[in-house]
């Protein structure tokens, strides 16, 4: 059906990740993905969903360095391994209050998102529950899953075909995959965008492992910012919540790219790999 043409994990969530030419996935996710996280003394958990908090977390960089053990990569390229005092401290100056690298979530662990201005971009019950924080922007709290640093799903996947189809509606915006943080970009030749709106409850083969495809994935503003070389672009999620609002579970029609996927059988997986799809079980 398919190729894995891009595999990334991201050791600090909401650091810029590591590009992998395999990787081991075990029930949990991509070994190394979202092992740490940096943390607030008010209990929140640093995400670039609230950018006006959290977006110089991605000018940094992450990399696992062992089984158990990452570093973060400052914008002035220091590296520090995670969990050190001193690259707390250097976080800390870089985001203007003091954070800290953890790798243990909080059991009550606060997930703040701004609400975009664009259609879709919260369920509707949220963003009427949505109040201003003391940055000025307009935000909706949550949790992280319980237990880690995942949003929800913990291996998120996208297609070379649903990018094509939103470079065709606005042409002038750089749909990098990168944009939306993907573990796996898969690439279907041809045929029409959106192909994984047919998938949840089906079953993918992907080398060694295999996943079950659970949800649609909400977009948040995060694609709008910018990421590495790649600059800031407001347009980049009008054009999703245009072209692309389906419905996500109970949440009603959200502005969505990829699909979240659960690991039913651990192994390795590949760049260059094979995927496969069958019916759910």
């Amino acid at each position: 059906m398919g190729t894995v043409t891009a595999l990334r994990r991201y050791p600090v969530k909401s650091m810029l990740g590591q590009a992998l030419t395999t990787v081991w996935v075990t029930q949990e996710g991509l070994t190394g993905d979202r092992m740490f996280a940096v943390l607030d003394e008010a209990g929140a958990v640093g995400s670039a969903k609230h950018p006006r908090k959290w977006e110089p977390l991605l000018r940094c960089r992450s990399g696992l360095t062992g089984p158990a053990t990452a570093r973060g990569e400052l914008p002035d390229g220091t590296a520090l391994p995670a969990g050190t005092a001193e690259l707390d401290t250097r976080l800390s100056d870089l985001l203007g209050r003091r954070v800290s690298v953890s790798d243990s979530p909080p059991e009550h662990g606060t997930l703040e998102r701004a609400v975009p201005e664009y259609g879709g971009g919260v369920p509707d019950t949220l963003r009427n529950g949505a109040s201003v924080d003391e940055t000025g922007d307009t935000i909706t709290s949550g949790r992280v899953a319980s237990g880690t640093f995942f949003d929800y799903g913990k291996v998120h996947l996208v297609t070379t075909a649903s990018l094509r189809r939103l470079r065709q509606v606005y042409p002038a915006g750089d749909f990098d995959p990168r944009r939306f943080r993907p573990n796996l970009v898969v690439d279907l030749p041809g045929g029409p965008g959106f192909p994984e709106d047919s998938w949840p409850g089906s079953m993918l083969r992907i080398g060694e492992a295999l996943f079950q495809v659970t949800v649609p994935t909400p977009r948040c503003v995060v694609p709008t910012l910018g990421h590495d070389e790649l600059p800031a672009d407001p347009g980049i999620m009008r054009a999703v919540a245009r072209e692309h609002r389906v419905p996500v579970l109970s949440l009603g029609r959200l502005s969505c790219l990829g699909v979240y996927l659960d690991v039913l059988e651990p192994g390795t997986v590949q760049r260059g790999d094979a995927v496969t799809i069958g019916a759910g079980g």
